[in-house]
């Protein structure tokens, strides 16, 4: 985050990457309610919920966005910058934010298989819009990336090539943990999440152009 930014632009961005969480917790409710997977990053606390109910999937995106975030202590360290620990009430937002998705659209569960896959597309799109307004913002990471960002910069390794290996991982985990949970059947983890997997990066490659300008003239204009 760049020191040098005033105290009503870091306010206006730091809003501005509330209010991308909220739609990116919107998307991931939305896409949940398909009930043909979620996106890679939220496929382990979906099993979990499944197996658990006791507690809402909202709560245990909050469990695993906190241990990315004591993930990123262990490997960086002395490095690991105290700022970044804005992530963790970050996260409690994404999880109460995905709980209120949950409630809001549960009208949009269906049994028919053709709505559940317009579930599935309308919570990517959200979940994209909402990562565009994040990168946007420029405030801080979300835990997912930052703990990506943590091992690249540990192991020197390129960013976008070992993000890939933690989406992957993320679906592997959620696959091996649903095996052990239900009687080595998958369940949570279907085409849904490789169609958010796909389409995610399409989507904020689309909003990204048509949203960085107008946004950026706003979060640099100064309060008169």
């Amino acid at each position: 985050m760049d020191t040098k930014r005033s105290t009503s632009e870091t306010a206006k961005r730091y809003l501005l990457c509330i209010t991308g969480l909220f739609f990116a917790a919107l998307g991931v409710a939305v896409t949940k309610l398909g009930s043909l997977g979620v996106s890679p990053i939220s496929s382990v606390a979906n099993i979990m919920s499944l197996n658990f109910p006791q507690l809402s999937l909202g709560n245990w995106l909050i469990i695993w966005n906190c241990v990315m975030i004591l993930g990123q202590v262990v490997i960086l360290r002395r490095k690991f910058q105290m700022i970044q620990l804005l992530q963790v009430p970050l996260s409690f937002l994404f999880g109460y934010f995905t709980d209120f998705g949950m409630w809001l659209f549960a009208w949009t569960a269906s049994d028919f298989y053709v709505l559940r896959l317009v579930n599935v597309f309308a919570g990517t799109i959200l979940m994209g819009f909402g990562i565009t307004l994040c990168v946007i913002a420029n405030a801080i990471l979300n835990s997912g990336e930052a703990f990506v960002k943590a091992i690249s910069d540990t192991t020197h390794k390129d960013f976008g090539t070992l993000k890939i290996c933690f989406d992957v991982s993320c679906v592997v985990l959620s696959i091996v943990l649903s095996l052990l949970f239900f009687d080595f059947t998958i369940q949570g983890t279907r085409e849904g999440t490789v169609i958010a997997a796909l389409c995610t990066g399409v989507v904020i490659k689309f909003f990204t152009p048509r949203l960085r300008a107008p946004l950026e003239r706003i979060l640099i204009r100064e309060t008169v």
